[in-house]
């Protein structure tokens, strides 16, 4: 997942030569394998209910790993793997509904997935990241907008990167198409719906 990959001021390039970018040391000692710290990361949705307003939720189980390589981005990876039995918005009889047959059928595919296939730099601290997301049986790409928030050291001398991702899908695209017409007109439930990821990740401790 090419997080980490900033442009440094590019000086114009001589006639018939290509501009070089200069690698960066503080991207290169970013390099190396990461886990998705759940405590202090999440996954959340928000989706317009009977047209009028707007109901928020977040699946609190899920755990990722990310591989990233700051010498080359490009070759970076990310891996998301969350429970569908733990998308919560609040209501008990909602929840119900959720994880059954017409939404997430969560005792038969326990798991909606997620893995990187493309990276790119929007501007500054921003990218794109693309990959196949799989809800249920159906897999189909999905794109997230990024912000890089930096990377420290913990009090615990962990060593962390963080980022915010933003979404949107359509459900249908991925066979979710439960609904209940309004006598007024529309629909009970829209069919886009509005993703966030705020993500901690710790770094793994080198190995021997």
């Amino acid at each position: 997942m090419a997080l980490f990959h900033r442009k440094r001021p590019e000086a114009p390039a001589a006639a018939g030569t290509a501009a070089l970018v200069e690698a960066d040391p503080a991207l290169a000692a970013l390099t190396g394998d990461y886990t998705v710290d759940p405590a202090h990361s999440s996954i959340g949705f928000t989706v317009r209910h009977a047209m009028v307003t707007n109901v928020r939720g977040s699946f609190g189980e899920h755990e990722g790993t990310l591989r990233l390589d700051g010498s080359d981005p490009s070759r970076s990876t990310a891996s998301l793997d969350v429970r569908t039995a733990g998308v919560d918005t609040g209501i008990a009889d909602r929840y119900a509904h959720l994880r059954g047959a017409d939404f997430f059928d969560s005792e038969t595919f326990p798991l909606m997935t997620f893995r990187s296939t493309a990276a790119e730099q929007v501007a500054g601290d921003r990218f794109r990241i693309t990959g196949d997301l799989t809800i249920k049986d159906v897999t189909r790409p999905l794109t997230i907008d990024l912000e890089f928030h930096g990377a420290a050291t913990d009090v615990y001398g962990a060593e962390r990167v963080g980022f915010e991702g933003r979404a949107e899908i359509l459900r249908s695209d991925w066979g979710l198409t439960w609904n209940a017409a309004l006598e007024t007109g529309g629909v009970m439930v829209s069919d886009k719906v509005k993703l966030t990821f705020d993500i901690s990740a710790v770094k793994a401790a080198p190995q021997g």
